[in-house]
């Protein structure tokens, strides 16, 4: 999958889960060059979202959350995730 194509379906699939007020979803793959686990079609991505929903929650719920909405990509396309919730 091609990066901007997966930045457009995490949003879609975030925003169809959870109440935000802003998604913001940056490819930051440059961080993990070199790295031993790093491979060419998996992808470091920072997630930045504001939502009064998932502020409302635990930090460790809401990131569950995220993860279980990105399961299959975390799986085929991910190598790593930031996650900022304000």
């Amino acid at each position: 999958m091609e990066i901007n194509k997966l930045i457009e379906l995490v949003k879609e699939k975030i925003t169809k889960e959870i109440t935000i007020q802003k998604i913001n979803v940056e490819d930051k793959s440059f961080l993990h060059k070199g790295h031993t686990n790093n491979f060419p079609n998996k992808f470091h991505i920072k997630i930045t979202i504001i939502s009064d929903e998932l502020k409302s929650k635990k930090k460790i719920d809401s990131t569950k959350r995220i993860y279980k909405i990105l399961e299959n990509e975390l799986k085929s396309y991910i190598h790593s995730i930031q996650l900022s919730i304000n």
